[in-house]
């Protein structure tokens, strides 16, 4: 694999009851962080793994029934903290970004993407037809807000479900292949289902970790994945499946369990959002 420079952003936060997330969780509010995550490629310089928050969302969320959506998991984002502002003490602009690379199409993974007009969005094919034959009520239940796609998505979308399939490093089994987005083993993108229609994550050779893999919403936390612990299957339910949550999960785990040193970081991850912010 090509070996990338990775950072940590962290572009605001909801707020949910821990159980929601996590079987044995407490019912009182807990903060789940919104990570982007920045890599930086030797030739194709700043690419994004989602973007988090953005002011955008809020404008999206202002009109009803996606008025809801906001009050059901009321977030948060300080000025400047959305990426395209956060990009500027890395040293680069939003019109440096000619990669995107969206997990899938829930509000707080894509609510920055309208920040970077000059970049490919690589996504799931399966993700966005989903996202885009909704009707506003039914994009709604499913975490969807079409109101924050671009209206050039589809010329600008490359899917990993056309990027050559190559094998995976032996010490991410049992995951065995990924999708080589840029055709240079630098971005490797694994299908995780379960969480909704077209979840993906993202395989790198991070330059100070190793192989890391980028879960997005495979698991909501670091030790949720170490107790192969699931969320209720209620919540699973309600934006995917949740017989496919749980095997995604157990395949996690039992990755982890094979190879402990193995750097995995689920989006929401609060032991993870505290190194962003160190």
């Amino acid at each position: 694999m090509r070996e990338v420079e990775v950072r940590l952003i962290r572009a605001g936060h909801c707020v949910h009851p821990q159980r929601a997330t996590i079987r044995d969780g407490s019912l009182r509010p807990a903060i789940f962080p919104a990570l982007s995550i920045l890599i930086v490629h030797p030739q194709e310089g700043p690419i994004l793994f989602d973007t988090g928050y953005d002011p955008a969302f809020f404008a999206a969320t202002q009109p009803f029934p996606e008025r809801f959506y906001r009050w059901l998991t009321p977030a948060t984002l300080p000025p400047g903290a959305d990426v395209a502002s956060q990009l500027r003490r890395f040293g680069f602009d939003p019109g440096d970004v000619r990669h995107l690379v969206l997990s899938h199409f829930h509000a707080d993974h894509i609510a920055g993407t309208h920040a970077f007009p000059n970049a490919a969005i690589h996504c799931a094919r399966a993700g966005l037809d989903a996202a885009c034959s909704s009707g506003r009520v039914k994009a709604l239940l499913g975490g969807v807000l079409p109101a924050l796609l671009p209206a050039d998505i589809a010329a600008r979308a490359r899917f990993f479900e056309d990027a050559p399939r190559i094998a995976l490093p032996g010490a991410l089994q049992p995951f065995a292949e990924g999708a080589d987005i840029l055709g240079d083993g630098s971005l490797l993108a694994v299908e995780l289902p379960g969480h909704c229609p077209g979840h993906w994550g993202m395989v790198v050779a991070d330059s100070l970790h190793g192989e890391h893999f980028l879960v997005a919403d495979a698991a909501w936390s670091s030790d949720a994945i170490r107790r192969n612990m699931p969320p209720p299957r209620l919540t699973s339910s309600l934006l995917g499946h949740a017989g496919r949550v749980e095997q995604t999960l157990a395949k996690l785990h039992a990755l982890w369990q094979r190879n402990p040193a193995i750097r995995l970081t689920p989006t929401h991850c609060p032991e993870r959002a505290a190194e962003a912010e160190a």
